[in-house]
């Protein structure tokens, strides 16, 4: 299980992350594609003692798959393989976009992390719509009532003014509020120009109202909601967000995006800064998107399910998150460094360390 880092250190290592992103994920899929998916299945299947109820959905691991590995959709099913309890799928656009130029994606190997400029680059709304409706129809075959849930994560076109914002996020939510297990409206990316502002209260207020009524019309019935907020966000600011979701009745907040900070990393500076601009993920978020989980815990107390990501590696680090108040969690940028097997590991440490 453990020749996956060994793997990466060969073939992956000097390689264009990007590419071996999509090398990777490819593989993934053939997998399925080829059949494999049953094995893998009943190989990586969570313990039915790991089922978590939240969001009026049952999760059968409270361990997922953060946004920005499947951006379209394209290998819900085979990542569920994996053992992942749900998946995260985004993040999407009402309109298509090829996100930010190419090189966009980097590793820092000594610091356990990534720094992208992905930009958002997916097929837009109404293309994804058909390929996460029919992922849903396979786990539903596959899992019945036990599968892995499908989250959908929508974002700004980066075209589109900060003024139309939100009649932009309506266009994705019409598309795909009707097929989401629940929905997550991303104002976090450092990545589109101007989309961090849109997390003052002020236009979050809006926003969130219009997503929410524009839901339920598209779906008939209450789709849950979630808001994604920076680890950047000063103390002041997490509390009013907070605040916001409370009075509109959100389902819940995500703890945290990437970070723009570049403080503490091993890597050498000048390597930092040749590499650019960017969100920041991995080990270096660990500690930040603790604290933020622990502040959000500390307002909401019992009314909103907190989704934590950000430098989540192990088990005991999941199982941390899930003691400061976590109801989910969430990891990316360790699958990258672990390989497919990682999601199981953490199941069953989870099952050892609850034993």
């Amino acid at each position: 299980m453990r020749f996956y880092p060994t793997f990466f250190r060969v073939v992956f290592s000097g390689m264009d992350a990007e590419r071996a992103h999509r090398i990777g994920f490819g593989m993934v899929r053939l997998a399925d594609r080829l059949g494999a998916g049953g094995v893998l299945r009943k190989l990586t299947k969570p313990s039915a003692e790991l089922r978590v109820h939240a969001l009026g959905r049952v999760f059968p691991s409270p361990f997922g798959l953060a946004a920005g590995f499947d951006k379209e959709g394209h290998g819900i099913p085979a990542l569920a393989n994996l053992g992942f309890g749900h998946v995260e799928v985004g993040t999407i656009t009402g309109q298509a976009q090829p996100g930010n130029p190419q090189p966009r994606l980097f590793r820092l190997v000594q610091d356990r992390a990534l720094i992208n400029r992905m930009g958002f680059n997916n097929d837009g709304a109404a293309s994804v719509a058909p390929r996460l409706r029919h992922a849903k129809q396979v786990l539903e075959r596959r899992y019945r009532q036990a599968r892995p849930v499908i989250g959908v994560n929508i974002g700004k076109t980066k075209k589109v003014d900060l003024a139309d914002a939100v009649e932009d996020y309506l266009v994705s939510t019409r598309e795909l509020a009707a097929i989401a297990d629940y929905l997550v409206v991303n104002v976090s990316s450092p990545n589109t120009p101007g989309l961090r502002l849109l997390q003052d209260v002020r236009s979050l207020r809006p926003l969130l109202s219009e997503v929410s009524n524009a839901a339920l019309e598209a779906a008939g019935h209450r789709v849950p909601l979630l808001v994604k907020i920076a680890p950047d966000l000063s103390d002041a600011d997490i509390d009013a967000v907070t605040e916001l979701a409370l009075e509109l009745q959100l389902d819940g907040i995500i703890c945290t995006n990437t970070t723009i900070t570049r403080q503490g990393l091993s890597t050498e500076p000048e390597k930092v800064m040749e590499l650019g601009v960017g969100g920041l993920s991995g080990a270096p978020l660990k500690a930040r998107s603790l604290a933020v989980l622990r502040r959000v815990k500390a307002a909401a107390g019992e009314s909103l399910t907190i989704i934590s990501v950000g430098g989540v590696e192990t088990a005991e680090d999941v199982q941390q998150r899930l003691d400061a108040g976590a109801t989910l969690v969430q990891g990316y940028t360790a699958f990258l460094y672990e390989g497919p097997f990682w999601v199981s590991k953490i199941n069953r440490d989870l099952l050892k360390l609850r034993k």
